[in-house]
């Protein structure tokens, strides 16, 4: 039976794309769990079944994990102690904006530990839309089903007289109160983990349908005499009678602002809708949402994969506004714990997202850019700093002032109508100071002064600063010369995005820490990891060129030692040194274990690597090493990535790669090609357009470009424009199992570089 459902699945997935006959459920082929198979020394992922609309503002999950643990759900265990709002970007921020609901029968207990019940994977549905569980331990069914700021429960009990709902408001600071008559929970959680944090609350609203019969609510795990608890740990209980197969349900919904405004979000998202059509609605988004990229020809894994990425790729960053009475964009301010005015968006790293994230979402959904723009010029107005890391305020992680190609990114990319000489001033302020937490620059005096922030000077991952401020002052410079601001001003950062020249050490051909002196770090270990980088080590933040890869062949001595450089990552041992940490940490046991020498694509720094053959005249490598490295690394299984998926951007390096192409550098017009993974994929672009890229002859053996049309013209770079993609077309790709070694190798075929600017 399973080669027969193996061989429709097949035919279903070739013939209904190129069909068309109706619409396809692209979310079917969504694996919620992929990357949920994690613990803290290996990550296959760090993800959990994320149950929410693309951006919302709140997802659910089951909880598997102990209050306050980031590994919330691990595919690993064996017990579900409740059903939990979250707004966790990943266990290493852990969460905030949390409470949950645990369905429970007989003997009641409402710790954790003793609510909890056994369950299996075989009776667990997850889907991005709706999350399905049978609770063994009592005979419980529990489904979910999300809005943007809502969800609906339908809990399925046995025949019981002792049938409850707990809710868990979470320690910290909460607070609970039962409204029996009007068969009601209210409550707030003020728990967060990465603050400070002002005036948080995360206010909720619960409705059940069926009267309530048992109304309790705990201070911990002690039973109190009042309806109304604001403690510590504060818990409610609401119970009833059940006769068998009844259906509960419960309407769930929060706010950051406040009860009245929890309420608004009710009904303005759910209305009267039943359980089924909220399902549904919910399934509408994701499938129109998902349309935006078509992909055809594929087997089911690789669609399986694709997909699956693409839907992790859709929660970063969360919208963080509601909508007021009044039809007004509002949200709660992380940084003056006020109500303020406009769009915020929370729960990501730049460090990470600007390398694809961003890029795929300013291609593929600009409109949501636009709000995520207009969100950061609130950052700024509000807290003074752009973020690096929101989570949902200043988080203190990760180095970089990657803001700048964030924000640069969107507008050379086209997005319009929001206030970009705001946003250039909060790049300028944030070029030329450090901020609280993370903000701004650390080192920036010395950075500003001497072309670099030394080595010895007690301020730690001091090259990887340097390397990022490096980009950061390209993503400037360009954004100033499109706002036409005078080249007295944006000359500097030009200048400065070439610092990254003061930190390549020729004796090595490698990035090496400086002193304050002028003098390189010594001793000198290559595969030394943290120290002078960031979660890696020299063999992958010497790349961490973006914007002149040229400049960068020009250090090494010419085209063909920079091919032999990036050839000697995969030919390296998997060799480490991990003395600054003092353990092996996860990034580095997961470079270790995969067989690709100093690879390390579980973790950013290098993800771009594998493009850079194609600034140096040999891309068929680019192509060998990118097919090689989607086949190897990523499947839509619990263990289907090879590192932290972190906020999207692993995913979306999947992603792009599979659409054939790359942004090495996301400050620039250009997208460096690879080779396309289907043998068809549509991309629906929001102005209406499309872009075919076919390649019909694709498949596992011929994975190398031979040729590329681009609207039935001869087309040699090895680069894509962006400003033409948004104009629509059609690429005809003609694949090859031998390489071609003729194409793209003249200069004049290679991608940017600023070292070749006229």
């Amino acid at each position: 039976m399973k080669h027969i459902f193996l061989f429709t699945s097949l035919l279903i997935t070739t013939n209904a794309f190129s069909q068309q006959t109706k619409p396809i459920n692209l979310v079917d082929f969504v694996n919620p769990l992929m990357g949920s198979d994690s613990k803290y020394d290996l990550s296959n992922g760090n993800t959990y079944p994320a149950i929410a609309l693309p951006w919302g503002m709140n997802t659910w999950t089951p909880q598997t994990g102990k209050m306050g643990d980031g590994w919330q759900y691990t595919y690993d265990a064996h017990k579900i102690n409740g059903l939990k709002q979250t707004h966790q970007p990943s266990p290493w921020m852990n969460d905030y904006g949390q409470f949950a609901i645990m369905p429970v029968t007989g003997h009641l207990k409402v710790s954790q530990n003793g609510r909890a019940s056994w369950f299996s994977h075989k009776a667990e549905v997850a889907k991005p839309y709706y999350y399905s569980v049978f609770l063994a331990d009592h005979n419980v069914t529990a489904e979910l089903t999300p809005t943007e700021r809502t969800a609906q429960f339908r809990l399925t009990y046995p025949k019981s007289d002792s049938s409850y709902i707990i809710v868990d408001a979470f320690d910290k600071g909460s607070y609970v109160k039962i409204i029996p008559k009007e068969n009601k929970i209210i409550g707030y959680s003020t728990k967060f983990a990465a603050g400070p944090l002002k005036n948080f609350r995360d206010y909720f609203v619960i409705y059940a349908d069926k009267p309530i019969t048992i109304a309790q609510t705990y201070s911990d795990s002690t039973l109190t005499d009042s309806l109304s608890l604001h403690a510590k740990h504060a818990m409610a209980v609401i119970g009833f009678k059940t006769v068998d197969g009844e259906k509960i349900h419960l309407r769930v919904s929060s706010s950051f602002i406040s009860f009245e405004q929890a309420e608004l979000n009710l009904k303005r998202e759910q209305g009267n809708d039943s359980f089924d059509v909220t399902e549904q609605k919910a399934k509408n988004v994701w499938n129109k949402t998902l349309n935006h990229l078509v992909a055809e020809g594929g087997t089911v894994d690789q669609n399986r994969t694709f997909y699956s990425c693409l839907y992790r790729m859709l929660f970063f960053p969360n919208k963080l506004y509601e909508i007021d009475a009044n039809n007004k964009i509002q949200h709660y301010s992380p940084y003056t714990g006020k109500t303020e005015p406009g769009y915020m968006f929370a729960g990501t790293g730049f460090w990470d997202t600007f390398r694809a994230l961003y890029p795929f979402l300013n291609l593929v959904y600009p409109g949501i850019v636009k709000e995520m723009q207009e969100g950061l010029i609130n950052d700024y107005k509000e807290g003074g700093w752009l973020p690096e890391w929101s989570s949902p305020g200043y988080a203190d992680v990760m180095v970089g002032n990657n803001s700048a190609s964030v924000v640069s990114e969107a507008y050379l990319k086209g997005a319009r109508g929001y206030d970009i000489e705001k946003l250039y001033e909060a790049l300028i302020h944030g070029a030329n100071n450090e901020g609280p937490r993370a903000t701004g620059r650390r080192g920036v005096e010395y950075y500003n002064k001497l072309g670099y922030v030394p080595y010895d000077v007690k301020i730690n991952e001091n090259a990887a600063r340097t390397l990022e401020y490096a980009y950061d002052d390209f993503a400037i410079y360009q954004l100033g010369k499109a706002l036409h601001k005078p080249e007295s001003e944006i000359d500097i950062y030009k200048k400065r995005s070439l610092n990254y020249r003061n930190l390549f050490d020729p004796s090595t051909g490698l990035m090496r820490g400086k002193n304050k002196d002028g003098s390189f770090e010594n001793p000198f270990n290559p595969f030394k990891w943290g120290d002078a980088f960031t979660e890696g080590n020299s063999w992958h933040y010497t790349w961490g060129v973006f914007h002149d890869m040229q400049g960068l062949i020009n250090l090494m001595g010419g085209k063909k030692q920079f091919i032999n450089k990036l050839d000697s990552v995969f030919t390296l041992p998997p060799i480490f040194d991990d003395s600054y940490y003092g353990e092996v940490i996860h990034e580095i046991r997961e470079m270790q274990i995969v067989n690709m020498g100093q690879y390390a694509h579980g973790n950013q720094p290098i993800q771009h690597m594998l493009y850079l053959y194609n600034y140096a005249g040999e891309p068929w490598k680019t192509q060998y090493h990118v097919r090689d490295v989607m086949n190897k690394l990523y499947m839509a299984t619990p263990d289907g990535y090879c590192g932290d998926e972190d906020n999207g951007q692993t995913s979306a390096w999947y992603v792009l790669s599979a659409m054939g192409f790359y942004s090495v550098c996301p400050a620039s017009d250009q997208y460096v090609l690879g080779t396309p993974l289907f043998k068809k994929l549509t991309l629906n672009l929001e102005n209406g357009k499309k872009v075919v890229f076919n390649a019909p002859n694709n498949s596992d053996s011929n994975f190398y470009i031979n040729s590329i049309t681009i609207n039935d013209k001869p087309y040699d770079f090895n680069w894509l424009s962006h400003k033409a993609l948004m104009q629509g077309g059609v690429i005809n790709f003609n694949m090859s199992s031998q390489p071609n070694k003729l194409r793209g190798i003249k200069d004049s075929d290679f991608p940017y570089s600023l070292s070749n600017e006229k």
